[in-house]
């Protein structure tokens, strides 16, 4: 799914409405021999959170072997994300967030982040905690004003329009 802002990933909160109301029929991306059956909903379960604020690919699954590979905390799957930022940004506080930096008494796990302009970052992180690139960047004086996920693993958003989704092809369901 390519999640819209406005919408919670998972647990309605606050009068939002999670991500997966829009699994719908009307929704489906794509031409595919699967369509939509009210069994496919069930036991249905996002690998991973994007914030309300926050656009991009969700992943749903009911596997939960999967989920556990690309969410749990030993998990190696690759997040990647394209972050518009406000402010400055030395090359210290680079490395910083490459790696360097702790959330909640805990250290990260070293990320991927590179400029792709003058107002986007590039980032990669193999975890997942609550608001961590938005975090990340407070720690080092940046403001995040757009946060979109672009792939997890070898799965990517591509040309999947915001608010469709697809199921994903036999050899996309490796992870």
């Amino acid at each position: 799914l390519n999640k819209p802002i406005g919408y919670v990933s998972a647990q309605p909160e606050d009068n939002h409405q999670p991500a997966i109301v829009l699994l719908t029929r009307a929704n489906q991306f794509g031409e595919s021999k699967l369509h939509l059956r009210p069994e496919h909903l069930k036991g249905l379960a996002v690998t991973g959170r994007l914030d309300i604020d926050s656009q991009g690919l969700l992943l749903f699954t009911q596997d939960g072997r999967i989920a556990k590979k690309i969410i749990g905390d030993h998990g190696k799957v690759e997040k990647e994300y394209i972050v518009r930022v406000v402010g400055s940004l030395p090359d210290e506080k680079l490395q910083l967030l490459r790696n360097g930096l702790a959330l909640d008494g805990k250290p990260l796990r070293p990320a991927r982040v590179e400029w792709l302009n003058r107002d986007q970052l590039r980032f990669v992180l193999t975890e997942g905690r609550k608001r961590q690139i938005r975090r990340m960047c407070e720690l080092v004086g940046l403001k995040v004003v757009g946060l979109k996920r672009v792939r997890i693993g070898h799965l990517r958003l591509g040309n999947l329009p915001e608010g469709k989704w697809r199921f994903l092809e036999p050899d996309e369901t490796r992870f």
